[in-house]
């Protein structure tokens, strides 16, 4: 298998690794703004939460079903193809929400309609880019967990400026305005890899020797995924902890700062603080990951960004303190998408990596919708701090059930992908 393909041999060096970490920054702070537009967009031309709610399932139930469906794809065309394709497509569909709006001619159903069709490429295009993180390690002769280190805070950087940037956008220029910034983003996306990704004559998956029809190459990479007890682990337990996390994110604490009186200020003081401060893990993560015992690392690094943070803010602990721990856990979880990373690229081979990490992330992401529902019964059913007590302790069960599990140590011992990997760029 070749994951970049088209034309000619590509050079080693650095430089696609360099602007796969550019593109996507550009990718995700596009994606941030149009994370706090869309909503606004709905709520200022229709008034009607319910819809905003419907257009919040409308992105992500397509985004979810096509990570799934596209891992085939990827393995078949290449991931290179897949992503330039999809932030094209992108750009065309996100952009065509500002212009039919200041047309007049963007009914609600349409709105709707373009918005699936924006989830449905941002899925296959996301799973592509990251399904080019081994081979992009190999090339640049650089560990596999600083590359996902570097990935890792590019991804919490630009989410923490993309989140500041929407801000400023749509209070200045208005919803509907900032959409545009999103679609010239994936613009900048497609060109950056373009650049800096070589492409190649030769297809990722050679047809003659592997002649499976399309259903059956989906299901080799689900009946792999289950087969490997460590990767269904980590599956499991990022899809339980990303819905505990959006019920913090989404309700608990928003309500907490109502409560507490604290306001959007606090929230937007802790929320900035817990990203910077994540941020600056992955940073080092990606200096030093490689030296670390990953399993001791996972198990610590949860063990302080999990269960803690919950508690202080269930016992009404004073605003200064919430965020000085927030510096702390933040920290912590700048280490855990590197290891686990790290772990999940290592485990899978080359020519399953698409179809294998595609459905492991649509799984991850699948419980997510449901977060915002959980948080909400939780503290209408027992009042906020119960809530906070309920969901630390169940994210404690779930992040260190690995430690009672002795096939979880497994994840210490690294396997090196970079012999194999880097002949796909000669």
């Amino acid at each position: 298998m070749r994951p970049f393909e088209d034309r000619g041999p590509a050079p080693q060096g650095r430089r696609p690794l360099y602007g796969w970490l550019g593109a996507e920054g550009v990718s995700l702070v596009g994606t941030r703004v149009s994370m706090v537009a869309l909503p606004f967009f709905v709520l200022t031309t229709t008034g009607s939460p319910e819809k905003t709610g419907l257009v919040a399932l409308a992105e992500l139930l397509p985004l979810v079903v096509l990570k799934v469906l596209g891992g085939p794809v990827i393995d078949r065309i290449g991931a290179r193809r897949v992503a330039i394709s999809c932030d094209w497509g992108s750009l065309a569909v996100v952009g065509a929400i500002p212009l039919l709006h200041g047309a007049g001619h963007l009914p609600f159903p349409a709105f709707l309609a373009l918005v699936a069709v924006a989830g449905a490429l941002r899925g296959p295009g996301d799973s592509a880019k990251h399904t080019m993180t081994p081979t992009l390690a190999a090339a640049a002769d650089v560990p596999l967990e600083r590359v996902t280190g570097l990935s890792s805070t590019v991804e919490r950087t630009a989410s923490m400026l993309g989140a500041a940037i929407a801000g400023t956008l749509v209070a200045v220029i208005g919803p509907a305005n900032a959409l545009v910034v999103d679609s010239v983003s994936f613009g900048a996306s497609a060109l950056l890899l373009a650049w800096a990704i070589p492409a190649r004559t030769k297809p990722v998956v050679d047809t003659a020797a592997d002649p499976a029809p399309y259903v059956e190459q989906l299901r080799e990479g689900w009946r792999f995924l289950r087969s490997d007890r460590v990767l269904v682990g980590i599956t499991v337990m990022v899809a339980l902890t990303n819905l505990i996390d959006l019920a913090w994110a989404a309700v608990l604490v928003p309500v907490w700062g109502i409560e507490r009186g604290g306001g959007a200020a606090a929230v937007g003081a802790l929320f900035a603080t817990f990203a910077g401060a994540s941020a600056v893990g992955s940073l080092v993560a990606a200096a030093y990951g490689e030296r670390l015992p990953r399993y001791a690392t996972y198990l610590v690094c949860f063990l302080v960004t999990g269960l803690p943070r919950f508690v202080l803010m269930g016992v009404d602990t004073p605003l200064w303190g919430i965020l000085a721990f927030c510096v702390v856990a933040g920290a912590a979880s700048g280490f855990l998408n590197p290891i686990l990373g790290a772990v999940m690229y290592e485990r899978v081979p080359e020519h399953l990596l698409g179809r294998v990490s595609s459905l492991s992330s649509a799984c991850c992401w699948a419980l997510m919708p449901l977060g915002g529902l959980v948080g909400g019964f939780l503290v209408g059913s027992a009042g906020l701090s119960a809530a906070m007590l309920v969901c630390g302790a169940a994210y404690f069960a779930v992040t260190m059930l690995p430690a009672l599990d002795s096939r979880w140590r497994g994840i210490n011992r690294r396997r090196d992908v970079a012999p194999a990997l880097a002949t796909s760029l000669a």
